[in-house]
């Protein structure tokens, strides 16, 4: 069976289920492929629903994004509430608030529903990285206060910040209580085992090679074959080349993380006073929390390519001494990367590719909330009742110009230029 990428997320990996790869010709009203935050979203409300469910894992439960991410659950999408509003209308932008805080409540009803261990805890900071960003956050809170009745905002303002982050670096804040942060890996891992308790057959080391479209469809690995009456591509950005009709709506994006070595509890908590998720402004952003060990555990840095950067620990410890230059002295003990999905308009892609194969992807940074969304809604279309999924792929997501030959140097263009943005005044 293949092994986790080293982090401190699989170090500290509780109870990882170690599920046999597909063997022979298998049926099943439900096949999923992916078991991330998405297909197993999928499974569990589809296993609830009373459906029979197989997910085919190319490697291991949480092997990708879901197991290796910034752990920041966050509240909305990844663009903000007045963004949309002047992209999409008024009436969508409320829509699509709405389905993210039932994403934001159905995590946290898994989580206690089935005793999930994943260190769960309250609060993400966003941190102004511009002077000029105060008073948008400021105007921010309140807007949300009283277009959304969402009261969970608090605006931190620049004589305040300091306190609360060690950092010289941030010039105002706001603060999100209903947003959280956790161990992805582990939460992943509890909704495999949540599944499985509910029937669901999930089976590790087994890529879909290819998939018959046909009624049931059968999906083929190298060890057998599913026979189904539904699919669920729940890739994301481990799709490859499984399903081109969709992969150039997506663009995968590397990230880096590391792990600091434990900082004990008063070092740790004078670095981040209230132990909450911070993220800031930048077009690439800084995002960090204290680990369950008192450990920073920092993410920072993006490369759009297959190629990672040699030295992944000096890569992200640079950004790190940017916002915390007293961790010079900190020794790194683990650094690692993982991939993830963009949009062009950082909006989900949802959709179908037939009647009975439908898909969910490109969730932009904020996965732990929507992907787990995601599976749910896939779930409601499955059993007939796809309202909700039907408006989220109604939602226009265009290609990524050029494919997927060519979108790279297009994104690395636009880059670029809010890279050299972010270092401006």
């Amino acid at each position: 069976m293949p092994a986790y990428p080293a982090s401190w997320y699989a170090a500290t990996a509780k109870n990882a289920p170690d599920l046999a790869p597909l063997a022979g010709d298998v049926k099943a009203d439900v096949c999923i492929i992916g078991a991330g935050y998405t297909g197993l979203s999928a499974a569990i409300h589809l296993a609830e629903r009373g459906y029979s469910v197989i997910v085919l894992e190319a490697e291991r439960v949480g092997f990708g994004a879901s197991g290796r991410n910034g752990g920041q659950l966050g509240s909305g999408h990844r663009k903000d509430q007045r963004t949309l509003e002047e992209k999409l209308g008024r009436e969508w932008a409320h829509r699509l608030w709405s389905l993210a805080e039932d994403g934001l409540a159905t995590v946290k009803h898994l989580i206690a529903e089935n005793a999930i261990d994943c260190d769960l805890k309250p609060g993400v900071l966003h941190a102004a990285w511009k002077r000029g960003e105060a008073e948008w956050f400021e105007a921010e809170a309140e807007h949300m206060a009283r277009e959304y009745g969402y009261d969970s905002l608090r605006y931190v303002p620049p004589a305040e910040i300091g306190s609360m982050v060690a950092t010289t670096r941030y010039h105002a804040g706001l603060l999100d209580s209903g947003a959280a942060h956790l161990h992805p890996l582990n939460y992943c891992l509890g909704l495999a085992r949540a599944a499985i308790a509910k029937g669901v057959r999930i089976h590790e080391g087994s890529r879909a090679l290819d998939i018959a479209h046909t009624d049931p469809a059968r999906i083929r690995t190298a060890g057998g074959t599913v026979t189904a009456s539904h699919v669920v591509l729940a890739c994301n950005a481990y799709l490859g080349a499984l399903e081109p009709r969709i992969a150039g709506r997506i663009m995968p994006v590397n990230n880096f993380i590391l792990a600091t070595e434990p900082l004990g509890e008063t070092r740790a908590r004078a670095l981040i006073r209230d132990d909450v998720g911070v993220q800031d402004t930048k077009f690439v952003i800084d995002y960090y929390h204290l680990s369950a060990d008192h450990r920073m555990l920092f993410g920072g840095g993006e490369n759009y390519s297959g190629r990672l950067p040699r030295d992944l620990a000096a890569f992200v410890r640079k950004p790190m001494l940017r916002v915390f230059p007293q961790l010079a002295d900190a020794r790194i003990d683990y650094a690692w990367s993982g991939t993830l999905a963009i949009t062009m308009p950082r909006i989900p892609n949802f959709g179908r590719l037939a009647p009975n194969i439908v898909y969910a992807q490109g969730y932009s940074g904020q996965g732990i909330n929507i992907a787990t969304l995601a599976g749910k809604l896939i779930a409601e279309a499955v059993a007939g009742q796809a309202e909700r999924f039907d408006w989220m792929a109604s939602i226009k997501v265009p290609r990524f110009p050029g494919g997927t030959w060519l979108r790279y140097p297009g994104l690395m263009l636009g880059v670029l230029w809010y890279t050299m943005k972010d270092r401006l005044p």
